[in-house]
């Protein structure tokens, strides 16, 4: 692996000492322990933290790409009306369910829609553990569930503005199934000629407990649908994940005039005379297609970020219509009720998704939420806590800096209390892996924050970063589009006084402005490994940008009594 993956450590000591909790997985741990000693070279987070590191950016690569058109084979129709397109799984709270969701009928673009009658089709999902031994025998498979239909419609009241109805999309949950398991099922309505999908196949995630995980865990943000995007999609799918997490900002729709045309990096710039932030919705059709042969056979948990929040309507009034009507989340059973934050098990990992854009403070509906999933975890059965929302509370790149600091200063505190173990965000379109933090103070038993938000899409990557000279943004930018301002000045250290540090801060770890994403794969109860794949690199097994074992110390680290005071800058 190249030597910049690896930041220099600021500490050392015997490596007995470091792995004294390998005795909870013996030989797993002993094995990692010789290869350290052999010279493997992969660093491990009880070796930091690390000098801060930055990879020279490659010039070559800033440019970006363009957005794929809808005629391209990958995003246009395939399956012919009453047939389902854009099928996605998505996980339950817990593998024994789970979600498909898929589209039938056609959506519609003009000035004045009729939109299609959900209850016009029925949603079926037949499924068993067999192939069905014919496509056309009926029933194709011994079980079948029912779920719920709807339609969504984007619609502006501005002259020349043009409106969206969508296809009816379905959502079914499948229940009583046996983890780690694969299923062959085919959706849609058996009662229609050509009706039902193919048949796919899934494999439910393992049931919750210490020594069971997900093979590989492929997470990604900001993705698009560009050039770049594919070759991020086409790289993880290379890597053979059982589970995607989509940190936010998946289509990018909202680059686009209703009329469609030509994706912009830069809407306000480009069309600065339009009456409101126009999103042009086929953009999600285009974007269900592409992403389907993943989706239909890997579950892939989202959650929102600010460009899915689409406003229409006179003013603006309504918001992330297409997020809340596509994608299936276990919201009611894991006990949030929102779409914009929830949980799920996965093995011996208790996954938490949580809304940037929606009500974050200490008095609101998702605090109170996300303290009482908190204290239901049992670290005995589910010892790995990850949480991800969109938008990064640490961040050294110009862009976004600072941006939700109301955020980070109203929930940093429980998710320190409770021993989040790892944190993935996206929104800054670059990579970024933190040094164990808390309230901007190196902590041992801080999370592992690591922003992936360099998916590919038309916006480019960042390449400034707030330390460098003429970059730090004034306490007036990056201001977010949802809650309030929170900037602050460094009270002490080495920024004393400043809102930029002036070079790159002792948190931030190691950085690069390549696009790419990350693949994490949890060994047992204490190790897990974290993997950079940049998009330039090849498919080889030793080709990564950044890898590091991060190590879990629940001994050292229990549930902490925290008050947030000045931090040590």
């Amino acid at each position: 692996m190249p030597a910049t993956t690896m930041a220099g450590s600021s500490s050392t000591g015997n490596l007995h000492h470091r792995h004294h909790h390998c005795i909870l997985f013996l030989l797993p741990c002993l094995q990692f322990a010789l290869h350290l000693v052999n010279g493997g070279g992969i660093p491990t987070t009880l070796d930091g933290p690390f000098t801060p590191a930055t990879r020279a950016f490659d010039r070559s690569l800033r440019q970006g790409s363009e957005d794929v058109p809808l005629s391209d084979p990958r995003l246009a129709p395939r399956a012919r009306p009453p047939s389902p397109e854009q099928i996605a799984l998505a996980a339950s709270a817990d593998p024994t369910a789970l979600w498909v969701s898929w589209v039938t009928g056609r959506a519609k673009v003009g000035s004045h829609l009729t939109p299609l009658d959900p209850a016009a089709v029925r949603s079926e999902v037949w499924y068993g553990e067999r192939p069905s031994p014919s496509s056309s025998g009926h029933p194709p498979h011994p079980h079948v569930a029912t779920g719920s239909a709807e339609v969504y419609s984007q619609l502006y009241p501005y002259p020349g503005l043009l409106n969206y109805t969508s296809g009816v999309i379905h959502h079914v949950r499948l229940v009583n199934l046996t983890p780690a398991t694969r299923y062959y099922y085919r959706c849609g309505d058996s009662s229609l000629d050509g009706g039902l999908s193919d048949e796919r196949s899934f494999r439910t995630l393992p049931a919750p407990a210490p020594d069971a995980y997900p093979r590989r865990v492929a997470v990604v943000g900001d993705l698009g649908l560009t050039g770049n995007s594919t070759s991020t999609v086409d790289h993880l799918a290379r890597n053979d994940p059982s589970l995607i997490l989509m940190v936010g900002d998946m289509t990018y729709a909202n680059q686009y005039l209703t009329t469609g045309g030509k994706g912009v990096p830069c809407f306000s710039c480009s069309f600065p005379d339009a009456p409101i932030r126009e999103s042009y919705q086929p953009r999600w059709d285009g974007w269900g297609r592409f992403m389907e042969p993943l989706t239909s056979r890997i579950p892939m948990m989202v959650i929102e970020g600010n460009h899915e929040m689409e406003p229409q309507g006179h003013g603006g009034a309504v918001t992330f219509a297409s997020y809340s009507a596509r994608f299936a989340v276990p919201a009611e059973e894991s006990g949030s009720h929102s779409k914009f934050y929830y949980s799920f098990d996965a093995g011996g990992i208790h996954f938490i998704m949580l809304g940037a854009y929606v009500d974050y403070n200490s008095t609101g509906s998702q605090y109170s939420w996300l303290e009482k999933d908190l204290q239901r975890v049992d670290r005995g059965v589910t010892p790995w806590v990850v949480a991800s929302w969109h938008s990064p509370w640490y961040n050294s790149y110009s862009s976004h800096y600072q941006e939700f600091e109301c955020m980070r200063q109203q929930m940093e505190g429980l998710l320190y209390q409770h021993g989040v173990d790892i944190v993935f965000s996206g929104h800054v379109h670059a990579y970024e892996r933190m040094n164990r933090v808390f309230n901007y103070t190196l902590d041992t038993c801080g999370p592992v924050y690591i922003t992936i938000g360099d998916g590919g899409n038309i916006e480019k990557i960042d390449i400034d970063h707030a330390d460098d000279p003429g970059k730090c943004p004034s306490p007036g930018d990056n201001t977010p589009e949802f809650g309030g301002v929170c900037h602050l000045n460094f009270t002490s250290g080495p920024a004393k006084g400043k809102f930029c540090w002036e070079r790159q801060p002792k948190w931030s770890a190691f950085r690069e402005s390549s696009f790419g994403h990350g693949i994490l794969e949890v060994v047992n109860s204490t190790y897990a490994l974290w993997t950079w794949h940049r998009n330039q690199d090849t498919y080889g097994e030793d080709s990564v940008g950044d890898q590091i074992y991060l190590v879990r110390q629940p001994d050292e680290c229990l549930v902490q009594s925290t008050t947030m005071t000045s931090p040590d800058w």
